[in-house]
């Protein structure tokens, strides 16, 4: 199956349609509240996670919208159709939280959702310059009020060469940015789709001071960055990953950066992330050793997978998402 892509809403009238919308957190709640009369959808808005036991609350709708956040197990697909549910739109660019294969074949159309690529790209040069600048430590030694330069100067992009893996939607929206930084970029992509300086992945690898993630998780880029890529890295250069976690092979990394080989990492999305990122661990134990391997070293900046979180890319993945539906209404109705 080719997943759908988000599209523009069809020109013929929108078919008055109901909607049940899972893992809805409060922000998304009062956007689909807003924009889902507009265009002539009712909404049915539950926080709970789309599983087999809530599938239920699907009953009725032909289109239910879910989060990236929690994954959708084989069951609850099998529950969704048994609901009579025949599409399901995700709020995100990745589909790697649910088996596509396993929901064509209950009878489940599956589409993704674009949103505002500067909301990654903006998130991704902040991170390349912390990374840069020591702001980690630099930060944490003001906290408590030690106000000494820090050991190690930092570096100015313009003097460095960044490597980006991946040049869509975002990694074109990164490109462009770094345009302005004045640094040597190049770029990897096994179907090119700008004017950048593309290369092949070991070059790319063997010069770059910065490598910067943006390829889709599939079973081909899962631990893309294995562990001899990481051997093929500069010594010092700096890891950026706001794609997906498995993307690198998170135990190989964490040894180069322990080992002083890598200058350092800013990321966003980490293998494992499930049932930690998105909830309050301050009081509770944190059952990923990586993740406190990781945090424990003052050249890695970990954030919880919130590159994308901004208020238009969020209202663009509530209205497409509502789209989305729609346009699957629309073509049942006239097909």
């Amino acid at each position: 199956m080719k997943p759908a892509r988000t599209a523009e809403l069809s020109t013929s009238a929108p078919v008055r349609t109901g909607i049940t919308v899972f893992g809805c957190e409060p922000d998304e709640a009062i956007l689909f509240r807003e924009l889902a009369p507009r265009l002539g959808v009712l909404p049915t808005i539950t926080a709970a996670a789309v599983a087999e036991e809530t599938a239920e609350l699907a009953f009725g709708n032909r289109c239910v919208s879910i989060g990236h956040k929690t994954r959708v197990t084989n069951e609850a697909l099998r529950a969704l159709s048994r609901t009579g549910v025949e599409y399901v739109s995700t709020r995100s660019i990745g589909y790697n939280h649910l088996d596509l294969q396993y929901a064509e074949s209950v009878g489940i159309t599956v589409g993704n959702v674009s949103y505002s690529p500067d909301s990654v790209a903006d998130y991704t040069l902040m991170l390349m310059l912390m990374a840069i600048r020591n702001a980690k430590s630099v930060v944490r030694r003001a906290d408590i009020h030690d106000y000494r330069l820090h050991d190690v100067r930092g570096r100015e992009l313009r003097d460095l060469t960044v490597g980006v893996v991946g040049t869509g939607r975002i990694g074109a929206a990164v490109l462009n940015r770094l345009r302005g930084f004045g640094c040597r970029v190049l770029a990897f992509d096994n179907r090119p789709k700008t004017s950048a300086d593309y290369v092949l992945l070991d070059e790319l690898l063997a010069q770059s001071d910065i490598l910067t993630l943006h390829t889709p998780l599939t079973p081909e880029t899962h631990h893309l960055l294995d562990k001899q890529r990481i051997a093929q890295l500069l010594p010092g250069a700096v890891v950026v990953n706001t794609g997906r976690g498995a993307l690198i092979d998170t135990e190989a990394l964490a040894v180069a950066l322990e080992e002083g080989r890598l200058g350092g990492a800013a990321l966003d999305v980490l293998e494992g992330e499930e049932g930690i990122f998105y909830a309050d661990h301050s009081n509770r134990p944190i059952k990923s050793s990586l993740l406190l391997r990781l945090q424990a070293l003052p050249t890695v900046l970990i954030s919880p997978h919130t590159a994308y979180y901004t208020d238009r890319a969020l209202q663009d993945m509530v209205e497409n998402s509502l789209v989305n539906c729609l346009n699957f209404e629309s073509r049942k109705h006239h097909g």
